[in-house]
Parts: structure tokens; C-alpha cells; sequence
């Protein structure tokens, strides 16, 4: 199915951080539907540390903040601390 111009236009438009969100998304995407492919590709790191955290929506007037706990792998890359979002549970490897 071809993506519309339309929603072509619009990712045009995202600035850097929009984009990154966007490719996060994507990728937790692809990892639902069970395609592994990419992080396979992706250089693997050497310590990660698994933690669960709640998270405030920040939607107003929301009465169940803050929500989760959701799992968040964190690990160094070059100096700077990266985290990533893993989901309600946490499989085993």
C-alpha cells in the first residue's frame, strides 16, 4: 500500500526531536509485529540496566497519573546515558 503525499508532507515538516520520537515509535512497532531484524543489525550494548518506572501523562485533568510501572532499559553510549522503552513486562531473554 502506497503512503499517501499527504502524511509525506507532514513527516517533512517534524523537526529532529518529532522525528526521533516518530522513529521510536516505528520501532516498537516492528518489534510487536515480531520483526527483530533491525535491532539485530543494531550494535549491541555492553551493560544494560533494566528498571521500572511510572509515568506522569501529562494530559490535564487526568485522574489515574501516574501510570504504569512500565520497564525502561538504560545503558552508556560514547559519554551519554540512552534509555529505552521495553513495555508492561519484561520477557526473558
Amino acid at each position: 500500500m502506497p503512503i499517501e503525499r499527504s502524511l509525506i508532507r507532514q513527516l517533512r515538516s517534524l523537526d529532529e526531536y518529532d522525528l526521533r520520537r516518530l522513529l521510536i515509535f516505528i520501532r516498537g512497532l516492528l518489534v510487536q509485529r515480531g520483526d527483530t531484524s533491525e535491532l539485530a543489525e543494531r550494535k549491541s550494548p555492553s551493560k544494560v540496566t533494566y528498571r521500572q518506572e511510572e509515568v506522569m501523562c501529562g494530559k490535564p485533568g487526568c485522574t489515574t497519573c501516574p501510570h504504569g510501572p512500565y520497564w525502561y532499559a538504560y545503558w552508556r553510549d560514547g559519554g551519554r546515558t540512552r534509555s529505552r522503552y521495553i513495555g508492561k513486562t519484561l520477557k526473558p531473554e
